[in-house]
């Protein structure tokens, strides 16, 4: 005879909230704000060595400072910003450079970094060798970089004297100070050292494109071109725009390459934006009117960035 099994009672019901953890209970911290207390430290310190820079130079850009002239120093108010736009013979004629610059090199770099990633690309013998030497240059620093080219372009030991040995040009001859090829010869030395930029992101980009994409267009009869328009592009839009914008900021900001290589000469030929803030704050110790200037460089940065991304739909759905 079967004999009937009583189920255990029911624990009765509670109203009461679940309870938190052990840990999060001796502590006395929610766990959901737990991840943001640890990560806290490390995030004030960066805000710090951000934000107080940034506000320096908002404080300094509203002052007369210059430590060689004390007795001139005090509150300047908008004085600093209207002499930049009425009364500085250097501001427009510098702020035109870096916008030529910055197209010429960034439209450069981008072309000959997209070849180089379409090459690399590919399964060839040695292929990791040649991604190696592709990006290297990237990995050198920029003062090593315009070390580098200025033993090139010595006249008296550089690339123009082989070539006046070949009976190409003549001997003493320097790229660097004359103003018909100064500007040629510092977009080919700062391409050496962008163009990997553009090759290592898009590459990383290319790798990730479905080969099915590719394979089903070569059935339907696409040509190389025609997969090269409708499928790679569209694939690699996002990190094209993005890596043009951050390209843009940075050779607009180029200080160290000009610097060194030509010194913003000859005549000021190839003196940027930065460039002439540097000079008017390290050099002429004007560190009131610089930080004026370096404010105005912000806000035409921080414009410009922001109708860049809002012209590309970065991050919305390519048509």
């Amino acid at each position: 005879m079967a004999t009937a099994v009583t189920p255990p009672p029911k624990a009765p019901a509670t109203s009461e909230p679940p309870q938190a953890p052990a840990r999060a209970r001796r502590t006395g911290v929610a766990p959901r704000r737990l991840p943001y207390l640890l990560i806290a430290p490390a995030a004030l310190l960066m805000l710090g060595f951000i934000a107080y820079p940034v506000l320096s130079v908002f404080y300094y850009s509203l002052q007369h400072y210059n430590p060689t002239k004390p007795w001139r120093n005090g509150f300047a108010g908008f004085d600093n910003f209207t002499r930049i736009f009425t009364d500085d013979p250097h501001f427009w004629g510098t702020l035109t450079f870096s916008l030529k610059w910055v197209a010429v090199e960034v439209t450069l770099q981008l072309l000959f970094g997209l070849a180089l990633a379409l090459i690399v690309n590919q399964t060839f013998v040695g292929r990791a060798v040649g991604r190696a030497l592709v990006f290297s240059p990237w990995a050198v620093s920029g003062v090593l970089t315009s070390a580098i080219w200025v033993l090139l372009y010595n006249s008296q030991t550089g690339i123009t004297r082989y070539l006046a040995d070949m009976g190409l040009g003549e001997y003493g001859t320097s790229w660097l100070s004359d103003t018909s090829t100064v500007f040629s010869a510092v977009v080919v030395a700062d391409l050496w050292r962008g163009v990997p930029f553009f090759a290592i992101l898009i590459l990383a980009d290319l790798q990730s494109v479905p080969k099915d994409l590719y394979e089903a267009a070569e059935v339907d009869g696409a040509s190389r071109i025609r997969q090269f328009v409708h499928i790679t592009l569209p694939h690699l839009r996002d990190a094209i725009i993005l890596s043009t914008l951050l390209r843009a900021v940075w050779e607009f900001n180029n200080v160290d390459l000009l610097y060194t290589l030509t010194g913003g000469g000859p005549a000021g030929e190839t003196t940027t934006l930065p460039l002439y803030i540097a000079n008017t704050s390290v050099d002429a110790h004007n560190f009131g009117y610089a930080s004026a200037l370096t404010t105005v460089a912000f806000v035409i940065l921080l414009f410009c960035s922001m109708v860049y991304l809002r012209l590309s739909k970065f991050g919305g759905e390519s048509k």
